[in-house]
């Protein structure tokens, strides 16, 4: 753990689309919500120290938070009035951590990864810089804030979709919404953040271009997968996060030496343990802290919670959970 490092997460967003009694970041990814998987991906790249900004019914992410049993602080955002105003409702947590850096991040964005995370504080540190921004290379960028270059590594501005030239929406690096700030250089920009004349809210973007106009290094680091920037506005997006953790899961564990003849059907959890030689047949779920031993055949028809699988078992047409078998 890295007593320097801090990460703000911003979790206050209704997600209004999603047509769900809780808040956005708690939608599911394969049994978890989403914010799980940013908690897991900060916490995986050794910052312990956390600080997660609620607001729409911030009670179901502050029960939530309670139930990973760590000391994960929470501040709610009274008044939802952007991404600058819900990080200025964490000031005192950032002022205790004034002389290091501190990472930002959406709740809502679960494929970010621990590897990006350090990969892109290590360069934050290397260039000096103020504030670096993470960003992406996407095929299809429209919608999204444009990264513009100078000199390399330098950014020289961030361009919204509605006020970008035609040449700068042929841009494929794109903003994001995570980036690390040095904590005491935010803390200036942050002050200095004007509301939009039109909407009244207050853009953490700003930050970004006030620290640039004080004459301070702002960097752009680009993500290896574009997958870091996904994230779900309503039920047909969030199906489409859920495939790609499906097949990425999968995929990593077919590549340890488990043996997937059919995918279809098949759903592993993030927290799921396979051991080696083991063959899954389709319509095979596992989820929660399920373990399976070395030398099984798991299915066809199965759903396993929460259960521990002996070596050399075979397990068919079943749901189980919270048990040995």
């Amino acid at each position: 753990m890295n007593k320097d490092l801090c990460a703000v997460i911003l979790a206050a967003g209704e997600g209004k689309r999603m047509k769900s009694e809780k808040p956005k970041a708690l939608a599911p990814v394969l049994f978890q919500p989403i914010l799980g998987w940013v908690l897991d991906a900060v916490r995986a790249a050794g910052i312990e120290d956390i600080c997660v900004v609620t607001g729409h019914k911030g009670r179901y992410i502050e029960d939530y938070v309670r139930s990973l049993d760590c000391d994960i602080k929470t501040v709610y955002q009274d008044k939802r009035l952007g991404t600058g105003h819900a990080v200025m409702m964490a000031g005192d947590f950032i002022r205790a951590h004034g002389e290091g850096d501190v990472l930002i991040l959406n709740g809502d964005a679960p494929f970010i990864d621990a590897q990006t995370i350090r990969n892109a504080v290590d360069f934050h540190r290397q260039k000096n810089a103020a504030c670096t921004v993470i960003t992406a290379e996407v095929g299809s960028p429209a919608g999204y804030g444009r990264i513009v270059r100078e000199n390399g590594d330098m950014l020289k501005a961030i361009v919204e979709e509605k006020e970008a030239s035609a040449e700068q929406k042929q841009i494929r690096e794109i903003n994001s919404g995570a980036f690390w700030f040095k904590a005491a250089s935010l803390l200036r920009a942050l002050d200095k953040i004007e509301p939009s004349i039109r909407t009244g809210e207050y853009y953490l973007t700003d930050a970004v271009g006030i620290s640039r106009s004080a004459g301070e290094s702002v960097c752009a680091f680009c993500a290896d997968s574009a997958d870091a920037v996904l994230g779900a506005n309503d039920g047909v997006q969030l199906n489409a996060l859920n495939e790609i953790a499906r097949v990425q899961i999968l995929e990593k564990h077919m590549r340890n030496g488990v043996y997937i003849p059919c995918r279809d059907g098949v759903i592993v959890g993030s927290d799921v343990t396979i051991g080696k030689g083991v063959t899954l047949l389709p319509a095979v779920i596992l989820k929660g802290g399920t373990v399976v031993g070395d030398g099984c055949t798991i299915g066809p028809a199965v759903c396993l919670e929460n259960c521990c699988v002996s070596d050399g078992s075979s397990v068919s047409c079943i749901s189980a959970a919270n048990t040995s078998l």
